[in-house]
């Protein structure tokens, strides 16, 4: 069998080497490299191309999501599948629209998630099979609620900064940490605000809670 080169993400150490042992019990398959947060899974997979990045959605620095859309977008040919622990339409929508090829409930791992792993390997899809279901009971739902999920409305750039005010970061660390100024950042911290109906960091971290971006 030929070589399959893997990247493994989550921020628990004790996940990471349960789901290396899983992976490398494949003949042929090999875990490049770990990664404990977003932002690191995305270097490494732009370093060192990986046939199939394994991102856990929960992660400090950079959710799963968000590391997801900017490999896709960065023209890498690495497929992408996420691990999660909760499913959600809004959710959904928003991995498919990140080019997400891929995704597994940790709960179902151990029976999932090597079969979505062969399924990206010769480029098809794999989604949990609580999936259809999902969407079922979102086609289901009135229009109005369909409209109403403020992530799909936030930039990339405002669900980082969303996640990074969630986990207690500042206005000038924010900036620090990605490279841009104060200005811009309370720019956006007021945008996101106005945009979400959030009227406190208390409300963000809910929000965030919510949609995944922490665990709370």
């Amino acid at each position: 069998m030929s070589r399959l080169d893997l990247l493994v993400a989550d921020d628990h150490d004790i996940v990471r080497r349960g789901l290396r042992d899983l992976l490398e019990k494949q003949p042929g398959w090999k875990v490049v490299a770990e990664a404990s947060n977003g932002r690191e899974a995305v270097e490494k997979t732009k370093q060192l191309k990986p046939d199939v990045s394994i991102l856990d959605i929960s992660m400090p620095s950079l959710d799963g999501l968000e590391a997801a859309r900017q490999i896709v977008e960065s023209g890498s040919s690495t497929k992408v599948l996420i691990l999660t622990m909760h499913h959600s339409d809004p959710l959904i929508q928003q991995m498919l629209k990140a080019g997400v090829r891929g995704y597994v409930l940790k709960s179902d791992a151990a029976s999932d998630l090597v079969q979505a792993v062969e399924a990206l390997h010769r480029n098809k899809t794999f989604f949990t099979s609580k999936v259809p279901q999902v969407f079922l009971d979102e086609r289901d739902k009135p229009a109005k609620k369909k409209g109403q999920d403020h992530t799909l409305r936030l930039t990339p750039r405002q669900r980082e900064i969303v996640q990074l005010l969630a986990e207690g970061k500042n206005s000038r660390e924010i900036a620090a940490a990605l490279g841009t100024t104060f200005k811009t950042v309370e720019t956006h911290r007021a945008n996101i605000m106005r945009r979400l109906e959030c009227h406190s960091v208390t409300e963000l971290v809910r929000y965030a809670i919510r949609n995944e971006l922490i665990q709370a």
